[in-house]
Formats: structure tokens, C-alpha cells, sequence
């Protein structure tokens, strides 16, 4: 019987996977499976598909399921597809890690606690992945399950810069710029040296992260030193429905003024905002880019500025420039976009290359040869790092 690693990623009403073999550390070709069990609460979806893309499993579960039985559904799956495979542990993207947590860790009671107490923090996330993480034991007790963390990798960014200017009293409770998409931007790191040489791998260089979620982040020598989003996950850029930067003063008139509740307040700000709210059509790139709705070209305008003023403001704590990295999904696979926010950036010595740009697929350079900065599209892939990170936890994939 070989062992395999199960990476899981829980969200409000999905729960997302992908089965790793683990007699070495994984690489994309040790990919088994991926897929989900999608509109949970529903009627939901349960499809999985293989290394190359081909359907193996398509089914919808009863009507109403909850998350547990959703766990219970893959679990029960999995271990039918694969009678001669064993799961050896399981590792969980989980948002927030506050400032305890600096590394993947091995979750027990304790660790759970201290998840818990970060739902606060990460509202959208947070509680889903630690109720993951709890049906997961009911039906494995035994099973190592690790927690890999979104905010490790900017763990070490310098002191200032993660200050607010508030009392020292509520900095020293965790009142601080966390920063989050780490994961992804470890992976980033990781592939920089193979594909666009160790100078650049070693310089100063900008990751977009741009997805429904999404972020910047600054790294020197691949190690973060700054990064757009801070103590929660709304700040920053204009996301899918989340705002990005806002005036704190907005909340006090939303509170004062409009006498919402702190509960519709946290609604407008996570779930109606952002593409969705300026555009009044849809969070999906794709769709505002097709339409010819003047509010859709507003939204992707607002998208594109926020790019270009964070990514100034990054060079800035950079020193200058050497290398923008586009990743995630509009950052993959939205020519539009990527060539919008390299007109902006000009004037740092970004000089696209149009025909790269539009013909790129994976990994490669879009900016042309006489660029002062060169551009790159690097696809990101966070379970392979959380693969990758609980392999080398549970000792080379043999947890005792």
C-alpha cells in the first residue's frame, strides 16, 4: 500500500482538494487528482478530475448536505477509487496564523484554539477551514493533519512595516499588517530561480497576485518586504467583492451616519464591493471584460489604477525595480489586464511585449528585451506548496 498527502481548502460553500503520491516531495507530476464538492448548503457538486484535466467524478451530493458531509463524501471517495492507497496526512490552507504561527504546524487542541481566536480576523475563511480540520479528525482521529498559512511568509517583514500608527497598546494585542496569499507567493519564490535566473530571483522584484482575492507583495532576495494587504484581508486592491484600501472614516459614517450594524457593515465590505459593487453586474473578470456596459470598463479602470499606484508604492519600498511577476487567475490568464497595468508602469522602465503577452501560456517572459524591468507570468499552484510543506513536515512523508 503507497501513501499519499491530501491537501484540502475549505470556503464558505466549497471544499476543495487535491491528492498528492508522497513517496518523495511532490512536484506537479506527483499530482493524482484535484476537484471539489462545490454549492454546499445547496445542491452540491462533487467533481474530480485527473492529472491532465480528464473528468473521473461527477455527482451531486443530496440536497442541503452540510460541510461535514461533504468531508465524509471525499473521504468515502477517495478511499473507494484508491483501496491500495493510504492517506498519510492532510494539509489545510488556512488564512489567518496571526503572529504565532511563522511556519506550517502540526494541529492538535491546541493549535485549533488559536485558530479560533483569529475567525475575527478572517471571517470568510477562517471558521470553514477550522471546521475542516474538525471533521476530518471525527473520521481519522489519527490522521496528522497540518496547517499551512497564508500570512508565514510575510511573518518576518520588517518591523515598520508592520506598524499602524495606532497606541502601542493595540499593536502589542496583534493589531498589525499581517499580509496574506502567502502560500502563493512562496511558490512564486520557489519557481523564480528556474525561470527567470537567479539575478532577478535575487533582486527586487513584485508578485501581483490577482484573483477574486487579490494582493502584491514586494520581496528582496525572494523574502517578503511589503505586501498590500494588512490586518484583515480586505485592504489593498480592489478584489472581486472586496473593497481593497478604504478610508476608515467610511465605516464611522456607515456606523454613524447610516446607522448600519457592524454585521452589515462586514457584508458590504467582504461581499458586495469591490468589481461587483462599482460594476453592479458581476466579481468575474471575464464577464466585465465581454460586457460593454460602461460600468464594467469603470470597474476594470478602478482595478487597473489600484495596480498601478500599489505597485509604486512597492517599488518605492523596494528601492527601485528589477522584475514584475503577474500570477493567479486574472493574473494568468488576462492579457487585457496585464497589458493595462504594464502601460501604467512605463514610467519604472516596463516595456511590454505585446505579442508575448497575448501568446504566453505558463511561464514565461511578456516584457520585451530592452525592458528596464522585466515582466513574467508565473501560473501559481498552492496545493503543491502545501503538499510540498506537509511532506517535509511529517518527515519526508513517513508521519510516525
Amino acid at each position: 500500500m503507497s501513501d499519499v498527502l491530501l491537501v484540502l481548502n475549505a470556503g464558505s460553500s466549497s471544499i476543495k482538494f487535491a491528492l498528492y503520491e508522497a513517496h518523495t516531495e511532490p512536484t506537479q507530476d506527483h499530482l493524482i487528482c484535484e476537484g471539489g464538492i462545490g454549492s454546499i448548503g445547496h445542491r452540491p457538486h462533487h467533481k474530480v478530475v485527473d492529472r491532465d484535466g480528464g473528468v473521473v467524478h461527477d455527482a451531486y451530493l443530496v440536497e442541503g448536505a452540510s460541510h461535514d458531509d461533504a468531508i465524509a463524501t471525499l473521504i468515502g471517495w477517495i478511499e473507494q477509487r484508491f483501496p491500495d492507497r493510504r492517506i498519510a496526512a492532510a494539509g489545510h490552507r488556512v488564512v489567518h496564523g496571526g503572529d504565532q504561527f511563522d511556519a506550517p504546524a502540526r494541529i492538535d487542541a491546541g493549535v485549533i484554539e488559536r485558530l479560533r481566536s483569529y475567525i475575527p480576523l478572517a471571517p470568510l475563511h477562517q471558521p470553514h477551514s477550522v471546521a475542516a480540520i474538525e471533521a476530518l479528525a471525527k473520521l481519522h482521529p489519527k490522521l496528522p493533519q497540518i496547517a499551512c498559512f497564508d500570512t508565514a511568509f510575510h511573518h518576518r517583514l520588517p518591523k515598520l512595516a508592520t506598524w499602524y500608527a495606532l497606541p502601542r497598546a493595540l499593536t502589542d494585542e496583534g493589531v498589525r499588517r499581517y499580509g496574506f496569499h502567502g502560500i502563493s507567493y512562496e511558490y512564486i519564490a520557489s519557481r523564480l530561480p528556474d525561470v527567470a535566473g537567479q539575478e532577478i530571483a535575487d533582486g527586487r522584484v513584485v508578485v501581483a497576485h490577482l484573483g477574486a482575492g487579490a494582493s502584491m507583495c514586494a520581496m528582496r532576495a525572494r523574502r517578503s518586504v511589503a505586501t498590500t494587504m494588512g490586518f484583515t484581508a480586505l485592504d489593498g486592491l480592489v478584489m472581486g467583492t472586496r473593497t481593497g484600501v478604504l478610508d476608515p472614516g467610511v465605516v464611522l459614517y456607515l456606523l454613524q451616519q447610516k446607522g448600519m450594524t457592524p454585521e452589515a457593515i462586514s457584508d458590504l465590505l467582504y461581499r458586495q464591493s469591490g468589481l461587483l459593487g462599482v460594476s453592479g453586474i458581476s466579481d468575474d473578470m471575464r464577464t466585465l471584460l465581454a460586457s460593454d456596459d460602461p460600468r464594467a470598463e469603470e470597474a476594470i479602470a478602478l482595478f487597473v489604477y489600484r495596480i498601478g499606484r500599489e505597485l509604486g508604492s512597492l517599488a518605492a519600498a523596494l528601492g527601485g525595480l528589477d522584475a514584475l511577476v503577474f500570477t493567479a487567475g486574472i493574473g494568468e490568464r488576462a492579457p487585457e489586464i496585464r497589458r493595462r497595468a504594464c502601460a501604467q508602469a512605463e514610467w519604472l522602465g516596463v516595456a511590454l511585449d505585446d505579442e508575448a503577452n497575448s501568446a504566453v501560456s505558463g511561464a514565461g517572459r511578456i516584457s520585451r528585451p530592452d525592458s528596464k524591468v522585466s515582466v513574467w507570468v508565473i501560473p501559481t499552484d498552492e496545493d503543491l506548496m502545501i503538499a510540498c510543506q506537509v511532506w517535509r513536515l511529517v518527515d519526508g512523508g513517513q508521519p510516525n
